[in-house]
């Protein structure tokens, strides 16, 4: 007898009412009715149990498998941290940006909460358009052009602090799943999520848009999507080396490493038609942004189109150069050997507290409001683009070198 026919005539022995010619039940076929009660779904008497495929697409977003790697420094660690030790931890799948939010993107924000929400909500979302100003260099132009000039619409935006980036994903989610709502029939009016001004009967959630009375939209109805979010840490220099690209198939064990989030031990295209040209933007030595007319290095003085490289293996662009990156995770120098081992994150209040640090006797810059950022920029030399490396700023500061790109979690999946 097949080992189908002896699991029906056990769930028959058990009073179960549910048929077994409904197969195996899973997320997308729960069966009609409970398969514990015997209660049918979708009645008076029974709870509601909406159709389920997968998660929805999000926007600008590829997906990262996960799986063990060995996080930490690839490089010698030439300023002497020892912050970023080499560990072998566990990674879940989950999604990101291909490529950094782009000053369109933030526009586009600007533009829908200049609407929606309280006007100085707006002019915290502003972005610092003044971290371009240097009292001994003529950047002046970038302050009134870069952030609006229609031909810097794709480039990263950056004036942006740790706290207004995650104020977008937190909008970002909300506008997103606004739009889904739409998609499932909803006729109420659209807000903007969290940031709209609220009235009197209003149900919007954190993160997500207002239901209409019949709660079409919600998490159990599996039609919106997670939380857009800044990246963990882990996941950020996870995603960068992108080491499935140097995986033979049918073998579990990491062979190769990458000191960049490409092969080789240099920053240049060591392949093809384009052999020789650099692989990042990025600052190559004292005073040399981009080379020299006419044989350009990388060809970008400042920031350069958030396309403008070749992507990595996970087909993310400019996971090293162009701008650094911010990530979630509170910056501690130990959080290598005191994080867990499997999606590892470093948050507030969680050992090593900020007490520890001497921030008053201006001994040390370390709180629980500096957060790290990752990658490399157009100012910085090679040595901080590799996806080890490291460094922190405070969470309400701003530079003309830092950006940021979202993720999301892979719901409804154990990998």
């Amino acid at each position: 007898m097949k080992l189908s026919n002896y699991l029906c005539l056990g769930a028959l022995a058990l009073g179960a009412l549910a048929s077994c010619k409904d197969g195996q039940r899973s997320a997308a076929n729960p069966g009609k009715e409970s398969s514990t009660t015997g209660v049918e779904y979708n009645t008076e008497k029974g709870m509601q149990v909406s159709s389920y495929k997968s998660i929805p697409a999000g926007p600008g977003l590829v997906y990262i498998e996960g799986g063990r790697t060995v996080l930490g420094s690839q490089e010698e660690d030439v300023t002497l941290t020892h912050d970023n030790m080499e560990r072998t931890v566990t990674i879940a799948s989950f999604y990101m940006d291909e490529a950094e939010v782009a000053n369109i993107h933030w526009l586009e924000y600007l533009h829908f909460i200049r609407t929606d929400s309280a006007e100085e909500f707006y002019k915290s979302a502003l972005p610092d358009t003044t971290v371009w100003a240097r009292d001994l260099s003529f950047n002046d132009p970038y302050v009134t052009y870069y952030l609006r000039y229609p031909g810097f619409r794709y480039f990263p935006v950056v004036g942006v602090s740790w706290l207004q980036a995650n104020d977008y994903c937190t909008w970002r989610t909300a506008k997103v799943n606004e739009g889904l709502a739409g998609e499932e029939g909803d006729s109420g009016k659209k807000g903007g999520g969290l940031f709209s001004r609220k009235k009197k009967g209003d149900t919007a959630a954190e993160g997500t848009a207002a239901a209409d009375s019949k709660n079409r939209i919600s998490i159990e109805n599996g039609n919106t999507l997670p939380n857009y979010r800044l990246p963990t840490e882990a996941e950020w220099e996870y995603a960068a080396l992108a080491l499935i690209g140097t995986q033979e198939v049918g073998n579990e064990n990491q062979e190769e490493k990458r000191i960049y989030p490409w092969d080789g031990r240099t920053t240049r295209n060591a392949y093809g038609r384009k052999q020789g040209q650099f692989l990042a933007n990025f600052k190559r030595g004292r005073g040399d942004y981009a080379g020299i007319a006419g044989s350009l290095n990388d060809g970008a003085m400042i920031t350069e189109q958030i396309y403008a490289y070749p992507p990595n293996d996970y087909g993310l662009y400019n996971m090293a150069g162009n701008v650094n990156e911010w990530v979630q995770d509170v910056y501690r120098p130990l959080s290598y050997q005191d994080v867990e081992d499997l999606n590892p994150f470093r948050r507030n209040g969680v050992l090593d507290p900020a007490d520890k640090y001497d921030k008053k006797g201006y001994q040390s810059l370390i709180d629980d409001k500096v957060r790290v950022y990752k990658g490399g920029s157009w100012r910085d030399v090679a040595y901080w683009l590799s996806p080890g490396t490291r460094r922190f700023m405070a969470q309400d500061s701003a530079t003309a070198t830092i950006g940021f790109r979202c993720a999301m979690i892979n719901a409804g999946s154990n990998k």
